[in-house]
């Protein structure tokens, strides 16, 4: 048995695919509470969460909020606007003032990069990774491999398109070290300006035609154009950009009739994904959701060291 009880989770890069299954297992679990009329267990009563969030978020925040609170834990939000490093109080002071009130685990969103990892050395306390700039989301990425397997059985062999703004993606990195770890073949799909720069150097293929990526695959993972956090002219127009990589129902036809379909949100209908694709009946958006909550408890669970 895998112990994560103490453990920070800052990302998947670092996990082993042993650990990256623990999670997944155990989230299995979590789902039964989801389908009762009351969810509602003591597993995590006495224990306090605190979500320190940076970023605007609503799937995020909310089932992180939701599966502490499905598991009788005291959350509290913070968010950048009311904390006091408005006030100009630094990260560190931040994070030790939190611990120091007896928090038994901090939830971090960030937009910079690396800034979890940081903080972590500052407590003795968990730290996980809510979304830190364009690194990694590692949650997302849970809950994306899980809502695979639940409706693949396996990972193995699989190959999954990850299309879009791979470049400003923390989503997408965390995809991939997840399916990769767990036997599936990865594509990065997009232009070549929203494409990382170290691509080759991942676990990947890279295609740089939307319909040559989806050529065969078994999933599409279709990510949101990250307006915010492109500082250059990266394409000429969204309407070029929709036209040439946007994952509608005759860009899917390429792909395996059963293909799936997965988005992070929130999605714009009309721009990377057609108006009509996250209701075709292979969409699995909405169970990406709803799985969230599962993969938050059980982290939660897992490194607050929990049992019953």
């Amino acid at each position: 048995m895998i112990n994560l009880a103490g453990r920070d989770l800052l990302d998947l890069e670092s996990l082993t695919a042993e650990e990256i299954t623990a999670f997944l297992d155990t989230a299995e679990t979590f789902t039964e509470i989801l389908r009762r009329d009351v969810k509602k267990v003591p597993t995590l009563r006495g224990k306090s969460v605190v979500t320190l969030f940076y970023e605007n978020s609503t799937r995020t925040r909310t089932s992180f909020e939701a599966a502490g609170k499905y598991m009788s834990a005291d959350v509290i939000n913070i968010s950048g606007s009311t904390s006091s490093a408005s006030k100009g109080e630094s990260l560190r002071d931040t994070f030790l003032t939190i611990q120091s009130l007896t928090a038994d685990c901090i939830i971090m969103r960030t937009p910079f990069s690396g800034a979890c990892h940081q903080a972590a050395q500052w407590v003795s306390i968990p730290v996980i990774n809510a979304g830190d700039g364009t690194h990694e989301h590692p949650t997302q990425g849970l809950l994306d491999v899980l809502t695979l397997r639940q409706a693949k059985g396996s990972l193995g062999g699989l190959t999954v398109a990850i299309v879009g703004d791979v470049a400003h993606s923390r989503v997408a990195r965390s995809n991939i070290w997840a399916l990769s770890k767990l036997g599936a073949n990865v594509r990065l799909v997009g232009p070549g300006t929203l494409l990382p720069p170290d691509a080759q150097e991942l676990p990947v293929e890279v295609f740089t035609d939307l319909r040559e990526g989806l050529r065969g695959v078994d999933v599409v993972n279709v990510l949101r154009l990250q307006l915010e956090r492109q500082t250059k002219a990266l394409f000429p127009t969204q309407r070029e950009y929709s036209k040439l990589f946007g994952v509608t129902r005759d860009a899917l036809s390429v792909a395996k009739p059963d293909v799936l379909i997965l988005h992070p949100g929130p999605m714009n209908r009309g721009l990377e994904i057609g108006g009509d694709v996250p209701d075709m009946p292979r969409s699995l958006i909405e169970k990406q959701v709803t799985n969230g909550v599962a993969v938050r408890m059980a982290v939660l669970y897992l490194v607050l060291g929990a049992t019953g």
